[in-house]
């Protein structure tokens, strides 16, 4: 999985300005910044899951060699964690934002 790339997609600063706007506001800016990121052809984490569990479900199903199975949850384990990493990611980043905007220190 090391070989896959990844397009790096990057905010505008109209984007960040509305996403600043909305963290001095008090409000959660992280769903807006992904949304905007993950515009395109690309599939959600919680979509790719909701997949990979209906295939190891229909692989259950249909007697499927065990190491196909396994393949598929750790597939799914996989995903998970990056959805972890991510979410961690993102309360990491709305507290830094926020207190970069109260100690004013946050320039545009």
């Amino acid at each position: 999985m090391s070989d896959v790339k990844r397009k790096q997609n990057v905010l505008n600063v109209k984007q960040k300005l509305e996403i600043l706007q909305k963290l001095d506001k008090g409000e959660s800016a992280s769903t807006d910044a992904e949304d905007i990121l993950n515009e395109g052809n690309t599939i959600s984490h919680s979509a790719a899951l909701q997949s990979a569990e209906t295939l190891l479900d229909y692989m259950g199903q249909r007697g499927f060699d065990y190491g196909d199975i396994t393949a598929v949850r750790k597939i799914c384990v996989d995903i998970r964690l990056e959805m972890n990493k991510q979410q961690k990611q993102r309360l990491i980043t709305d507290f830094f934002f926020k207190q970069q905007i109260l100690k004013g220190k946050f320039l545009v």
